[in-house]
């Protein structure tokens, strides 16, 4: 059935949503970021970057497609909440625990530095493309955390993620002595280099509530497609993703038409890939809705209750609790004896079983599933 194609994204937001990704479109990949050789078994050892997010993420529950419930009452606050539809959704960073912490901050910068240099030490060319695409992740995610944490606390990311002065239009980075923003990182070497595959857009944090979740691990190239169908299952299945307002009309997220590149006929290439991983009565209300508005926005931070009393279950109820409840592990991490820095290593030929999204999405969850009706790959790096 066609749909009307709907945006509730203001003028100047998409005007220059458009015309950063035509310019996008048109640039070639740098040439140190073209080639690739499948036959190589060098990989980069993520683990520090995996244990600082082991320790700093809050890994939230998959959405049940409610809303948030009113917190209890709290003597002498004048706080007061703001329910959405989207507020106990998506994984949480702990910003609380860099704000003010020179040496936080100085170990996460020094990860991005890290990363940043790994192509000039060991050209990404005599990488698998698989790795050069967990490479990339990383590295674009590292840097949003490094530029929200320099301006947090900020409840509202909107000014700083999209618009003309965007973290993700600023040439933030130097890779293999070529200038990059996080836009030409996505939508030129990514989308071009990986055939446009929508995926990519799963493994791509965005710093707010209504983006693609943070994992409590660096993505690893051994798995790297797994992880983004993690993702991606679990953002259409939630209200931050898709959401179905009545008969005729479906909405979803806007983070869809900010990303059109990936969808070169906007309405059937979305539709396609939402069924992949769509369940329950949003999977039917989409194949017959006769409106599909991509107007789904969620511009909070994604911290863990610093900037705002959240409502509703364990991220609101008691966030001091929460906070403190993860200083043990961030002793650990910030305590000096740690280095920030990557290696590149020979990985060992270690078969692993493929995700069939026919049988493995949906189905009966089982026990360590971080994701409903999918089980986690306990190997997340190489050995």
């Amino acid at each position: 059935m066609m749909k009307n194609i709907g945006s509730a994204i203001p003028l100047f937001l998409g005007v220059f949503a458009f015309c950063a990704l035509s310019k996008a479109a048109e640039a070639p990949v740098p040439e140190p970021f073209r080639g690739y050789d499948e036959t190589s078994k060098r990989v980069v050892n993520y683990d520090v970057l995996s244990d600082l997010l082991s320790a700093t993420v809050l890994e939230v529950e998959s959405s049940n497609r409610t809303f948030a419930s009113p917190p209890p009452t709290i003597t002498g606050t004048r706080l007061k909440a703001k329910l959405t539809e989207t507020s106990n959704e998506g994984n949480r960073f702990f910003f609380e625990a860099f704000r003010d912490n020179e040496q936080g901050q100085k170990f996460l910068r020094e990860i991005q530095v890290s990363l940043e240099q790994l192509p000039s030490q060991t050209p990404l060319d005599t990488f698998s493309r698989d790795e050069q695409l967990a490479y990339w992740l990383n590295l674009y995610n590292v840097t949003v955390l490094n530029q929200i944490v320099a301006e947090y606390p900020k409840r509202s990311l909107r000014n700083l993620v999209r618009g003309k002065h965007s973290i993700f239009s600023k040439k933030l980075l130097t890779i293999a002595g070529i200038p990059l923003s996080l836009n030409d990182i996505q939508f030129t070497i990514l989308a071009q280099n990986y055939d446009h595959n929508p995926l990519i857009i799963y493994g791509l944090y965005q710093g707010v509530v209504g983006g693609p979740s943070i994992r409590r691990s660096a993505f690893y190239g051994g798995d790297v497609w797994y992880a983004l169908e993690q993702n991606a299952y679990e953002f259409i299945n939630s209200n931050r993703g898709t959401r179905s307002y009545g008969p005729g009309t479906f909405r979803v997220s806007g983070l869809y038409d900010y990303n059109r590149e990936f969808f070169p006929s906007f309405e059937t290439d979305l539709e396609e890939h939402l069924l992949q991983y769509l369940k329950g009565d949003e999977r039917e209300h989409l194949q017959s809705a006769a409106d599909l508005q991509a107007n789904i926005y969620d511009w909070t931070v994604t911290d863990m209750g610093g900037t705002e009393h959240r409502v509703g279950g364990s991220l609101a109820n008691n966030p001091s609790a929460l906070i403190d409840s993860y200083k043990s592990n961030h002793k650990s991490i910030f305590g000096g004896f740690r280095t920030a820095t990557l290696e590149v290593i020979w990985k060992k030929d270690k078969p692993r079983e493929e995700l069939d999204p026919d049988t493995d999405f949906g189905a009966v969850p089982v026990e360590g599933a971080g994701v409903e009706g999918i089980q986690l790959d306990p190997a997340t790096s190489p050995d």
